[in-house]
């Protein structure tokens, strides 16, 4: 008998874990930028698409750029519609309305896979890791987004490409990227926002 519960627990803790890994697959992007707004550099670009996997269709693509210090320099949030596929610039969309402006050579870019808020996407400052029948007041990170980006390498300024690197996106971190970019909000006199390029 005492087999047979073990077994039991084991199984339903594994069922658990597997749930909640799957949950959070695809709701954090990380990437990274370099020689950004360089002389003899030509414009790296990050590319998002919404498989359509997510339940309610539409999400959005929050973006979280920050500089080499871990300071949020620009925040944004773009509607990606099922199959759609936004592009947009890092010189252009993502360092070229820095909040303390200074234009950023590399730095990081964070996308958080979020849901709309009645149909649009408002700046990221108020969201949170949760169900979406649960949020009353803001929007909940939503697994679906897929994003590459292109990448200019130091010395000959050559360009590669990769996928974004998947993370785990815990509350504490939903927490903190939303407040930095409430206070991008508070402060920045539409400085700080960044813009979606073009597509969905």
């Amino acid at each position: 008998m005492k087999k047979i519960m073990m077994i039991v627990v084991c199984t339903l803790a594994l069922a658990l874990c597997t749930a909640s890994a799957f949950a959070q697959a695809d709701t954090l992007k990380q990437d990274y930028f370099a020689n950004a707004n360089t002389a003899g550099a030509t414009d790296a670009t990050v590319r998002v698409s919404n498989p359509g996997t997510y339940a309610s269709g539409n999400i959005c693509a929050s973006f979280f750029v920050f500089d080499p210090m871990q300071e949020l320099t620009e925040c944004c949030s773009c509607l990606q519609t099922p199959d759609g596929l936004g592009t947009l610039s890092v010189n252009t969309d993502l360092t070229n309305n820095p909040l303390t402006g200074v234009t950023l050579t590399t730095g990081k870019i964070a996308i958080v896979s979020t849901t709309p808020i009645n149909g649009v996407c408002p700046l990221p400052y108020n969201f949170s890791v949760c169900l979406p029948s649960a949020s009353t007041s803001g929007a909940c990170a939503a697994p679906a987004i897929r994003a590459w980006a292109t990448h200019i390498q130091n010395g000959n300024f050559a360009v590669t490409e990769t996928p974004s690197q998947d993370a785990t996106l815990s509350a504490g971190e939903a927490r903190r990227l939303a407040q930095q970019c409430y206070a991008i909000k508070l402060v920045g006199s539409g400085k700080g926002v960044c813009s979606c390029g073009v597509g969905d």
